[in-house]
Formats: C-alpha cells, sequence, structure tokens
C-alpha cells in the first residue's frame, strides 16, 4: 500500500522548489499528555530551521501563563526564533505593555499582534475599557514598547465580523502602516482565493509580505468547526476526498498530505516563498509537506 513518504517522494518537480522559508504555530499544553506531544513536534519540525514558532493565546487571556512558559522553554532549550500571540481581549493597555516588556526582556524580538476571540460565552466583541481596542492600536502600542517584528492576521475571505470585504482590507491596512512587517492569513483550500486576495492587497498599497496560512487536515469535523468560526470555505471537492473516511486514519492523512502538498506547490509556482503552517501541535503531516517543498535538515556532513 502506497506510504506518505511514497506520496512526498513522487511529488513532481519537489527539486526545483528552493529559497522557501516556513513557520510553525504551536498552542500551549493543558496536561502532561500534550505536552509532550508538543515538544515532540517541536523537536521533530525544528530541524527544518524555521523562521519562527509562534505560540497561540486563549481567546479571553486565559491561556496566558502556560503561552509564557511555552515561550521561555522554546527561548531556553532550542536555537528557535519564538514568536508569541498578544491579543487585545481580557488585559488592559497596562498589563499588555508589561508583558510586552517581560518579552522583551527575555529576547522575545517577534510578536503575533491580534484583537482576538472574545470569551464564548459573550455575544461579541467589546474592547476593554482601559485596552487597546483593536489590533491597529496593539501593534501601534508594542512599537511603543520596543521595536518588535510584528505580524498580524489577514482574512482572504474576509474576517466573520467585517461589514465588508472593502473594510476588511481597510483593517488589514491599518494594521500594517501602524507597524506591523508582515501579515498571516487565515487557513484556505482554494489557490485563486489567496491569489485574488493578493493582488487586492497590491491594488490597496498593501506592499508588506502576505504569507499563507497552511491547515494540514488531521481530522475533518475539526476542520469544519475551524471552518465555521473564521469564515473559510470548504469546497465541495475537499468534502469529497474525505467522505467515507471517518474511519480510515491511514488514508486520510495521505489524503491530506497530497490536498496540501498540491496547495503548497501552486502557491510556489505563483512566486509565493514563505509558509505558515497550522500545526495543531501535530508535527507528522507538516514535516511531510515541507518536504515535498524542499524544506529539509541540512545534510550532515564528516
Amino acid at each position: 500500500m502506497t506510504s506518505i513518504i511514497d506520496l512526498v517522494q513522487s511529488a513532481p518537480a519537489a527539486e526545483k522548489i528552493r529559497s522557501t522559508q516556513v513557520s510553525f504555530e504551536f498552542f500551549p499544553p493543558n496536561n502532561d499528555e500534550m505536552e509532550k506531544t508538543l515538544w515532540a513536534s517541536i523537536e521533530r519540525l525544528g530541524v527544518l530551521n524555521p523562521r519562527l514558532v509562534s505560540v497561540t493565546y486563549g481567546a479571553d487571556g486565559s491561556t496566558r501563563e502556560r503561552t509564557h512558559a511555552a515561550v521561555a522553554r522554546v527561548m531556553n532549550e532550542t536555537s528557535l526564533t519564538a514568536a508569541p500571540h498578544l491579543t487585545c481581549v481580557g488585559a488592559s493597555r497596562g498589563e499588555i505593555d508589561d508583558i510586552a516588556r517581560a518579552y522583551w526582556d527575555m529576547g522575545v524580538r517577534h510578536l503575533v499582534a491580534l484583537r482576538g476571540d472574545p470569551p464564548k460565552s459573550n455575544l461579541g466583541y467589546v474592547p476593554h475599557k482601559d485596552g487597546y481596542a483593536y489590533a491597529a492600536d496593539l501593534v501601534s502600542g508594542l512599537k511603543k514598547i520596543a521595536d518588535f517584528d510584528i505580524s498580524v492576521a489577514a482574512y482572504p475571505e474576509v474576517h466573520p465580523e467585517a461589514p465588508s470585504a472593502a473594510f476588511d482590507l481597510d483593517n488589514l491596512k491599518r494594521k500594517l502602516d501602524a507597524g506591523a512587517s508582515n501579515a498571516i492569513t487565515q487557513f484556505f483550500f482554494e489557490v485563486d482565493t489567496f491569489l485574488r486576495f493578493r493582488d487586492q492587497c497590491a491594488a490597496a498599497g498593501i506592499e508588506s509580505q502576505i504569507i499563507p496560512g497552511i491547515l494540514p487536515i488531521t481530522r475533518f469535523p475539526q476542520l469544519l468547526r475551524f471552518s465555521e468560526q473564521c469564515g473559510a470555505s470548504v469546497p465541495d471537492w475537499l468534502r469529497h476526498r474525505f467522505d467515507g473516511l471517518e474511519d480510515d486514519a491511514e488514508t486520510r492523512a495521505m489524503i491530506s498530505a497530497s490536498v496540501a502538498i498540491d496547495e503548497v506547490r501552486q502557491l510556489h509556482a505563483e512566486g509565493v516563498d514563505q509558509f505558515h503552517f497550522y500545526t495543531l501541535n501535530r508535527s507528522e503531516l507538516t514535516f511531510a509537506i515541507c518536504h515535498a517543498l524542499g524544506v529539509r535538515p541540512p545534510k550532515k556532513t564528516g
């Protein structure tokens, strides 16, 4: 039976793909077993020399301490570049500024600045009365703290709360004009979706790097929940590929690798040379996709 390795090695023209940078997103673990999985994944993917590894922040700031602990361990025990997430939710400006200063003192130079999602019990986002109202405000404030390299979020299919695509694009420009250096997109599955968005950004005068976010599919029902929350569409052809594989983990993994490898190869052919992977703290599929991209561990010498 065909294996994932066979699939990856047979990907056409993989050897022609060069000069590609990758970054990986992880979330802080909440139990010992998840912590083991996280650090095994970081160790596995770390050999690919990622541009950075980001660590997420809970919807209401609930993972603040666990995020900080994970970032500290990355900084102390690896040579990787850590990029913690910071959000506007659930904290005053003073609290966020103190967190940013502590990160800078720790040696962190990269941040991911987000508005953040409201707690699930809330009906919608309400800015903290003493906080940063939106991501553009947060970026501006962080740049006053120190000269951080800041990434922000972009939505090729429009943020689900945005009143229009034009408003959403203007908001992205505000974040970049406030001092962010690049934008990482929400995941998507149609390459044309990203290419149209990139063209729209260029037409709006956005010159910053727009980095596509790639989600390797580990569990399809989980993907459907994610897509409902963030406004990313799941095309019919993708649903069809996973139909009937609920109890076939091996075939699901091969389909997932095939879908993502095809996506990143098409994007690279269109001039994309940076990719951000939403790993969900798993390394297997992301490592295989990177291998097909030509992103591999340095060859041992001697």
